[in-house]
């Protein structure tokens, strides 16, 4: 079997059979496969043991806090971080051992990584010109680039002459110019005010799609990955906590986790006071609730209610669980609030919701409530009871 660089490069000719075999094969391949990645510095473990397929023309993102080894992964398949141990395939093709250049990738950097003493034409030519592209055809694909990022005109303007948002729209089409297997994204959008943040947001999402691009996106801000992943790998401390859609990993969080960094739930303690038909759970705080359990739980149990904020209702309109509490801090958002309510025993939880009357105020008694099935069971080791 030829190694990874002879099936990238193959001088060798091959039959029609083999050559029908590997086309095959490559269709049906994950557009880009992780087998057990090990990466470290020496002594110092940065990622282990990460396994992850992905989808052809699919939007992932890997998300979680600074240091969890979401870039050093993405790093690591555009070549510029060596693996210690695993194998990174791209369709159907391991690449952990071929050279940067031989590798089809798209980059597209925080910092844009844009050259300052070329003009717009050049920076997103210049991987055409490093692939021998024909001058005729390098025109056509810059200018399609441009107009696919809403920058037609622009060929002759220098980065400075070009905003933020502009800038990072340059660095888009110049990783897209030549029609890359896989986009990576690492923290594009962190140099960027809120407002130009949400409308880059919605751009690169767009252009994904009209282009079909394999593309996987790093970020630390989880509305980002919410609003626009396919599938999001939930990383901390180089390691897999959980990967599902964006509803799946909000609604259904697997670990405490993911729970409390995606969306920051309400983690309640408790113990199981009644199982069975109508579970109910006594949490630290002194009151109780009824919960859903998927599996009937044993009585005395230890067990953690998660409740996402926004789950939770405030007033008379509060669920069948109904917790009594005192305003510690109301924020008003427009069309909803932000409350802090203290239940008791110093337990703090937050509810996010639409506001149908009045605000209520700070050292307020209130009543805040949640459905029974509206909450995730956690297990003494912080896993979702499942």
């Amino acid at each position: 079997m030829p190694d990874s660089q002879d099936t990238l490069s193959s001088p060798r000719p091959a039959s029609a059979g083999a050559s029908a075999l590997g086309t095959a094969a490559a269709a049906n391949s994950p557009a880009v496969e992780f087998r057990d990645i090990d990466i470290a510095y020496g002594k110092f473990v940065a990622v282990r043991d990460f396994s992850l397929s992905i989808a052809k023309g699919s939007f992932v993102t890997l998300l979680g806090p600074s240091g969890c080894g979401k870039t050093t992964i993405l790093r690591s398949i555009a070549g510029l971080v060596d693996i210690s141990g695993g194998q990174i395939m791209i369709d159907g093709r391991r690449v952990d051992d071929v050279p940067i250049y031989k590798r089809n990738i798209g980059l597209v950097f925080q910092s844009y990584a844009l050259f300052p003493h070329k003009n717009v034409f050049d920076n997103v030519a210049f991987g055409l010109k490093y692939r021998d592209v024909p001058k005729p055809e390098i025109v056509r694909r810059v200018g399609k680039a441009l107009d696919m990022v809403r920058l037609p005109g622009t060929e002759k303007k220098l980065p400075s002459q070009l905003s933020g948002g502009q800038q990072q729209r340059i660095a888009l089409a110049r990783a897209i110019v030549f029609e890359p297997q896989v986009l990576l994204l690492d923290e594009p959008l962190s140099a960027l005010d809120a407002n130009m943040r949400e409308e880059m947001r919605v751009e690169i999402k767009k252009i994904q799609k009209e282009t079909g691009i394999t593309a996987i996106f790093v970020t630390h801000d989880q509305e980002e990955a919410l609003s626009m992943s396919d599938r999001i790998v939930v990383m901390n401390a180089g390691a897999v906590e959980q990967i599902g859609t964006p509803q799946e990993v909000y609604e259904t969080p697997a670990t405490a986790f993911v729970a409390d960094f995606l969306g920051k739930a309400n983690m309640l303690p408790g113990t199981v006071t009644r199982s069975g038909q109508g579970t109910a759970v006594t949490l630290a705080a002194g009151q109780t609730v009824n919960v859903v359990p998927p599996k009937p739980l044993a009585q005395g149990g230890k067990v953690t209610v998660v409740v996402r904020p926004q789950k939770l209702s405030v007033g008379t309109a509060a669920g069948a669980n109904r917790l009594s509490g005192r305003v510690v801090s109301a924020s008003y958002l427009g069309g909803s609030a932000i409350y802090e309510i203290d239940i008791g025993g110093g337990t703090l939880i937050r509810a996010n919701t639409p506001i149908s009357g009045r605000v209520f105020g700070e050292g307020e008694a209130i009543e805040v409530g949640f459905d029974p099935d509206g909450c995730v069971l956690l297990d003494e080791g912080g896993q979702r009871i499942s």
